[in-house]
């Protein structure tokens, strides 16, 4: 009867099944002796049923194995297999199953209530399915359960209260599945437990105080649900623990209290909201091999003992405020395989001790305040693939050692000081697939030897001092995604070997002194979506791709004669042998009638546009100034949108009459200055096209900005919606950056004098783009700055009501308010004296004002980084108003501490207080 009844089964399972039991189940020979198949010695009756691992190629339903034709079955394993259906409910009538395993399969639905009525069952298994539903109630039943395991499946509800009956248990594995609720106090009950998990899921609540009772635990893992409130000091009691992972919940409070570490190998907390110091004695035992509190609010300095723990593999400190002396916080470590400390308050140098971990294979300390030199010595870590050192202040030559490295995928290194030429070994580095030196002071060439790093995919080479041609190498590293070689001072022309970088998607050549045509072979290079070679000396037509034709005009502008299909290009014409002489009889005359119209002071243009040709172009596009195309106006003039018969739109600013007077009578003065202002070159300030001073009118004319002021933006609802924390904080940073390059990198420091919501545009990606000098004088080191009141009120600082003195400091008390309008969603009105008190003072008040109650409530709160960030950038905007101007920070300052995020980050956004100048 058993045999018919397997056999019966088998003639319902899919063909393939049918044709592999056919092998492993002769008829003609006696079922117990068929493969998985275990008889009683006496009586001959099923005992167990075990058909696993048949590398899944078991496929059908358990529907027709008739179970009481299995009277004495006391095991049945059919895991890793292909089965699916649902999990019959016969399963209960089985008194005697003490072994079920179904783990590995396709079943679906529920559990089946009557899994509770098997009385002798120890050991169920149904992990990694795809089941539905909840966890039955009637598990309270099975008083001999020791191994519970349904992880990996799509099981909702909470875990059952009646879980706690099931004193035997061992093993409770419930993880990756979509359970809620909280952790049921009953689970105290389980004093037995060696292992809890429950991971990956919607768990919320706190953690029990009752898990103490829970003395065999083991092993303890919630990583990944909605967990909040303190770890309980109760934990401390689970001296039997070995591995504690609590990771990405919301648990607050300080760290694990002391006695827990006694027998610890992994200890996982990072991603929660821990505040205070680490506890002394994280390796007691001497075994801690994984350690990882990253993301947190964790403070102070390394205890002595991780900094001594020998036994450590994989450590994570990223994202805290951690701080002390780097050179003597970490030793030796032989068995340390990855380390990040990046984004803290490290300081000191690198100890050259770092080359004496041999397995090392991730050394990441960037955004941290490292000083000195990379210690050659590091050349010693053989295994050594991933070197991050970004955003410090290391100094000195990049050290050639490096090059012995050969297992480097990735070498970040930018944002620092480091000077001298990039080392040729460099190009040692055959398994380097990301490059980033970008914003150092290197000079000299980039290495040929570079082509040898065939993997690259992302080499960024920007804002330093490198010098000569970019070498035809480049174009062999075939793998390159992403190239950027901007701001820098290359010459020559683009390499044609470009045209073989066929995975290349971004381009980034601007700001260089490249020259010549742009290589046909870049009609090959169809993947390329972005592309800016602006502020170059190229000429000739454009590639026929849709990165170049759907360019921005700033991303091709400022070369010496690009043309082709593409915003502000003119379209590109073949010589012709016939009209040259005819060409050059017109020239004369219109140079003749040009030079006239200059001398009549009527028409000026700076830049690409002729002055006669500007005017009437204007003049058309806008139907003499029509209502029709004005977008705005300010304190100087209205703004009018014009669309020049290149296709390129302009903004053009037509000065109120006053303005247009002190022009007339001031012409000379004026020209120098606006030709001073054309020059600026800035991706965050509105660019000057030109000029136009005539007897019927005089207007400024600038690049367009698509998404116009950012009062508009704030003014709109629907749009500040979409204006989210991340691109406000972009535009914060943007807005920093141009107010620094004017003050601080321009050949000649130009103060705005009136920074406000009106004069920050926003382009389509949500760019800062500061625009209207209509206030802007030039600084000069040996003139006094005394000048009339000028600006927007509500911006403008508070010296400038008794003191006429202008200089850079009034725009950073205009640049906080901004940065305080952009987060608020409006301006900040009656905040401002408040702030200001406060912070000059350096007082606390009674009256507390917490930020989150004070940010834009149309978009939802900022959370993790954009948090932490938003409230840092608070911080700057405060110490920058200051009514005593010699007290704030320079502009530049303002931009190295939006850069590099390097002041401490203070609580989660729900508990800093505005006006508390240590929180905020």
């Amino acid at each position: 009867m058993e045999a018919e009844a397997l056999l019966k089964w088998k003639a319902t399972l899919d063909n393939d099944t049918q044709t592999l039991l056919s092998h492993l189940w002769p008829v003609k020979t006696n079922h117990c002796n068929w493969a998985g198949i275990t008889c009683h010695n006496t009586t001959g009756s099923v005992t167990g049923i075990a058909l696993n691992d048949y590398d899944r190629r078991l496929r059908g339903t358990l529907d027709n194995l008739n179970l009481l034709a299995f009277p004495n079955l006391t095991s049945l394993q059919l895991r890793n297999n292909s089965l699916y259906g649902r999990i019959p409910s016969g399963f209960g009538n089985h008194s005697k199953l003490g072994f079920l395993d179904l783990s590995d399969n396709n079943f679906h639905g529920s559990i089946p209530e009557q899994v509770g009525s098997l009385s002798s069952l120890y050991y169920l298994d149904f992990s990694r399915n795809s089941l539905t539903g909840n966890i039955p109630t009637s598990i309270g039943n099975l008083s001999n359960m020791e191994f519970l395991y349904l992880s990996v499946n799509h099981i909702s509800g909470s875990i059952p209260t009646e879980i706690g009956l099931l004193k035997s248990f061992s093993k409770l594995k419930l993880s990756g599945n979509n359970l809620t609720g909280v952790i049921p106090i009953s689970i105290g009950n389980l004093t037995n437990l060696c292992t809890l998990k429950l991971h990956d899921n919607g768990i919320s609540g706190t953690i029990p105080g009752d898990v103490r009772m829970l003395k065999s635990l083991k092993i303890l893992t919630l990583t990944n649900n909605a967990i909040s409130g303190p770890i309980p000091v109760s934990i401390g009691n689970l001296t039997s623990l070995v591995i504690l992972v609590l990771s990405q919940n919301s648990l607050s409070g300080s760290t694990p209290p002391s006695p827990t570490y006694s027998n610890l190998t992994n200890l996982q907390l990072s991603n929660n909201h821990l505040t205070g110091t680490l506890p002394d004695n994280l390796c007691l035992g001497g075994v801690l091999t994984r350690f990882g509190v990253s993301n947190n609010d964790l403070t102070g300095s390394i205890p002595s003992s991780l900094r001594d723990c020998r036994s450590l593999y994989r450590v994570r400190l990223e994202g805290n405020h951690f701080t002390g002396n780097i050179s003597d916080a970490f030793g030796m470590y032989p068995k340390l395989n990855y380390i990040a400390l990046s984004d803290n308050n490290f300081f000191g140098e690198l100890s050259p001790k770092w080359g004496q971990c041999p397995n090392l294979t991730c050394l990441q300390i960037s955004n941290n305040n490292i000083s000195g030199k990379i210690p050659f010595e590091l050349r010693h870590a053989t295994q050594l693939g991933v070197l991050d050192l970004s955003l410090n202040h290391l100094t000195g030559e990049i050290p050639k050692e490096l090059g012995a490295l050969q297992r480097m995928s990735r070498l970040l290194l930018s944002g620092n000081q480091f000077s001298g030429k990039i080392p040729s070994e460099i190009g040692l580095l055959l398994n380097l697939e990301q490059l980033n030196l970008a914003s150092n002071n290197l000079s000299g060439p980039i290495p040929d030897s570079l082509g040898n790093c065939s993997k690259l995919f992302n080499l960024n080479l920007s804002k330093n001092n490198l010098g000569w041609s970019i070498p035809s190498s480049v174009g062999f590293i075939n793998a390159l995604q992403s190239l950027d070689l901007s701001q820098n001072s290359l010459i020559g022309g683009i390499p044609q070997q470009f045209g073989n970088l066929h995975s290349l998607e971004i381009l980034n050549l601007s700001y260089n002194m490249l020259s010549g045509s742009i290589p046909e072979a870049f009609n090959d290079l169809h993947g390329l979506r972005f592309v800016n070679i602006s502020f170059n000396q190229l000429e000739g037509p454009i590639p026929d791709l849709k990165a170049f034709h759907e360019a921005s005009f700033d991303d091709l502008r400022n070369n010496k004669g690009l043309c082709g299909n593409a915003t502000g290009l003119m379209p590109c014409v073949l010589p012709s042998r016939a009209g040259h002489g005819r060409e050059r009889t017109i020239e004369t005359p219109t140079r003749e009638s040009e030079s006239n119209e200059e001398k009549l002071g009527d028409i000026f243009s700076v830049l690409e546009f002729n002055g006669r040709e500007l005017h009437e172009n204007i003049s058309k596009a806008t139907e003499d100034f029509s209502s029709d195309y004005r977008i705005g106006s300010g304190r100087y003039g209205t703004v009018y949108r014009a669309v020049l018969p290149t296709g390129q739109i302009v903004a053009v600013k037509k000065l109120h009459q006053s303005e247009d007077s002190i022009l007339i009578n001031n012409l000379k003065a004026f020209e120098s200055e606006i030709v001073a202002l054309s020059e600026i070159k800035h991706h965050n300030i509105v660019k000057m096209c030109g000029f136009c001073s005539h007897t019927k009118h005089s207007y400024l004319v600038y690049e367009f900005v698509e998404r116009g002021s950012l009062r508009m933006v704030l003014s709109n609802d629907e749009q500040a919606t979409e204006f989210d924390w991340e691109k406000r904080l972009k535009v914060v940073k943007g807005m920093a950056d141009a107010l620094s390059y004017m003050h601080h990198d321009h050949p000649q420091p130009i103060v705005h004098r009136d920074i406000s919501s009106n004069n920050v545009l926003l382009d389509l990606y949500y760019e800062a783009r500061v625009s209207d000098f209509g206030t802007a004088r030039i600084l000069r080191p040996d003139s006094s700055n005394w000048t009339t009141l000028a600006g927007t009120y509500g911006y403008i600082a508070p010296e400038l009501a008794y003191s006429m003195r202008v200089d850079e400091k009034c725009d950073v008390y205009s640049f906080r308010v901004l940065t305080i309008e952009v987060f608020m969603g409006r301006h900040p009105g009656d905040l401002l004296s408040y702030l200001s008190s406060s912070a000059s003072a350096l007082i606390s008040t009674d009256r507390q004002i917490l930020l989150k109650d004070v940010i834009d409530q149309r978009v939802s709160p900022p959370v993790s980084k954009a948090a932490k960030d938003m409230v840092s950038a608070m911080k700057i905007a405060i110490a920058c108003l200051n009514v005593n101007p010699q007290l704030r920070p320079t502009m530049w300052q303002v931009t190295q501490d939006l850069s590099r995020q390097s002041l401490p980050l203070p609580s989660p956004l729900s508990t800093v207080k505005l006006g508390e100048f240590s929180l905020v």
